[in-house]
């Protein structure tokens, strides 16, 4: 009969009640299965996106390759100097969630891996420590794309259009029109070397907070 084929606790479950024998099996399995979702989640309830050592390494790393890329003394740009109103406050800020971390970084580490992967960039710096700080930007951005998929869901697409992502690519479009502006000078270059060293640097707190804290930034 088609009623023998209904799953357990649809028609059945008004018919008879449950036996405690039933009860106990179907609990245990439920404890177990919330276990296993706590688990999956990390410590202080976090999405489980935990960031290697060795991910913030070459964060370290791509600071260096930038700090021996300088050609010029700063001192001979100071004419070119610009705010480009950096979100520091918005990037490093005690309020931001799990995704909107990984998003925020993400964006950082896409922007800075498209500016100097443009044919300009190969003509403006030494071309062995461009390529050794491209390959370590690729390498970070393949990790948090991992992180990516696991914190941020249907729901949370919207955070790449909004708040602290949204900052972070008005910064980078900022940089842009500056260097048109400016015409791809040397000036401009190194004027924007400099600023990207304070760029990554935050971006590269920002990776040791979300590794130490297991992804929960509002731990003290």
């Amino acid at each position: 009969m088609a009623s023998e084929n209904l799953p357990q606790g649809s028609t059945r479950r008004r018919l008879s009640q449950p036996s405690s024998s039933r009860i106990f099996p179907m609990a245990f399995v439920l404890s177990l299965l919330m276990a296993l979702v706590l688990v999956s989640y990390g410590p202080g309830g976090s999405l489980g996106c935990d960031l290697s050592q060795n991910h913030v390494l070459v964060g370290r790393k791509n600071l260096m390759f930038l700090g021996q890329m300088r050609r010029l003394s700063p001192r001979f740009c100071l004419q070119d100097r610009k705010d480009f109103a950096f979100p520091q406050e918005m990037v490093e800020g005690d309020q931001l969630q799990e995704a909107q971390a990984i998003s925020v970084l993400h964006e950082m580490l896409q922007q800075s891996f498209n500016l100097f992967h443009t044919e300009r960039s190969s003509a403006a710096w030494d071309t062995t420590l461009l390529e050794q700080l491209r390959t370590g930007l690729h390498q970070q951005l393949d990790d948090l794309d991992a992180c990516l998929g696991q914190v941020m869901g249907e729901e949370d697409s919207a955070l790449g259009r909004t708040g602290p992502t949204l900052a972070v690519k008005r910064y980078f479009q900022g940089i842009h029109v500056y260097l048109q502006e400016k015409g791809y000078s040397d000036c401009a270059w190194e004027i924007l070397r400099v600023e990207m060293m304070k760029a990554l640097s935050s971006s590269t707190s920002l990776q040791e907070r979300l590794r130490k804290m297991g992804g929960d930034l509002n731990s003290p």
